[in-house]
């Protein structure tokens, strides 16, 4: 370990993203980007803003965008904080929420929440999804601490009902409860509804996936005027333009564009579909998925032989060498001619 490290730094295990490969052409089923372009509305309004005012800071407030995700979801200016990707999002709640306290979230989950649980000194408490992969929400009633729980779940793709959600933020009321709904778009309900009922509810969103920015790293929180101000404060705290001009001109042009967004959306949840049935003919395991992306097993293949020969044809899946989940594959749902790529080669494993 590096003598110049901290010893904060030497004790993190940071987090480690999907494969980005760049030696040859794969078809990427590994890191749940969405596999269509953005809208064309997009890159127009980012040449746009790709001009002589680069050389200005961008707008610290981010108005324009606040304004713009106020009209399409009828919150608020002051219940919406945006940054750099919900990554960022979420580490500043962990520091403004959870900083010194405790914290719970599911034991099979996203996996950079212990990483900022460790660098902002949060003790946390993984609790067991039941043997079907589901959250339990009985599970979360009366915590001693906060409650981070992604709806849906990734890798496991399960989906928990919003009536469920209010179940664990009516036992927790003076515990801050945030939604990680990445995923929402492809089929779920968002709990947004519920911020007006409850102040102790964050419910973060991105860009990245049913709008196809994960390149563009934009993301957002809803919650009530106290839990914003607190984001407001640590992120001024670090830096106060987390986005750039080109970042937020594309963003709001993404938001503007509902029809391209629809269409997108559906396109996917229809391949999903389609793929889910194909894969349980040829045996798969399939947990019900109203995200992005499904989470399979082999009833007799393993699934590292499965993942193994996929890469060797130039297939990229993501596999989670980790108790409880080592014999399942997370699957991005891509492209119909993707998926039918995918399912030819795995034809031919089997």
């Amino acid at each position: 370990m590096n003598d110049f490290f901290s010893e904060l730094v030497k004790g993190l295990e940071p987090y480690v993203p999907g494969e980005q490969p760049k030696n040859k052409k794969y078809i990427k089923l590994n890191t749940n980007e969405n596999p269509y372009p953005p809208s064309p509305e997009v890159i127009k309004a980012i040449r746009e803003a790709a001009n002589e005012d680069l050389r200005l800071y961008p707008d610290p407030e981010c108005e324009d965008l606040r304004k713009t995700v106020s009209d399409c979801y009828g919150m608020k200016h002051k219940q919406i904080f945006v940054g750099n990707g919900s990554d960022e999002v979420l580490a500043f709640s962990f520091g403004a929420f959870f900083a010194g306290k405790k914290i719970f979230f599911p034991d099979i989950t996203y996996s950079f929440y212990p990483v900022y649980a460790g660098l902002f000194n949060v003790a946390y408490e993984e609790i067991p999804l039941n043997k079907d992969f589901e959250i339990d929400a009985a599970d979360y009633f009366k915590a001693d601490g906060g409650i981070i729980i992604p709806n849906p779940n990734a890798p496991t793709s399960k989906y928990l009902d919003t009536n469920k959600i209010e179940e664990i933020l009516k036992s927790n009321s003076k515990n801050v409860v945030i939604i990680d709904e990445a995923y929402i778009d492809f089929g779920g309900n968002t709990c947004i509804s519920l911020l007006n009922q409850y102040a102790n509810l964050l419910v973060i969103h991105t860009l990245s996936k049913a709008r196809s920015l994960a390149g563009l790293r934009v993301g957002f929180a809803f919650g009530s005027e106290e839990l914003i101000s607190g984001l407001d404060r640590i992120k001024n705290s670090f830096n106060s333009y987390t986005l750039d001009r080109v970042a937020l001109a594309g963003a709001v042009a993404a938001l503007k564009d509902d029809s391209y967004f629809q269409e997108t959306k559906k396109k996917i949840i229809q391949t999903r579909e389609r793929t889910i049935q194909a894969l349980k003919a040829l045996n798969f395991i399939v947990m019900d998925s109203k995200s992005n992306f499904i989470f399979i097993s082999h009833k007799k293949l393993e699934a590292e032989f499965i993942f193994k020969k996929l890469r060797d044809r130039g297939i990229l899946i993501r596999f989670f060498n980790k108790p409880r989940i080592n014999n399942f594959m997370r699957v991005t749902i891509g492209t119909d001619r993707e998926m039918q790529v995918f399912i030819k080669a795995l034809e031919k494993i089997i």
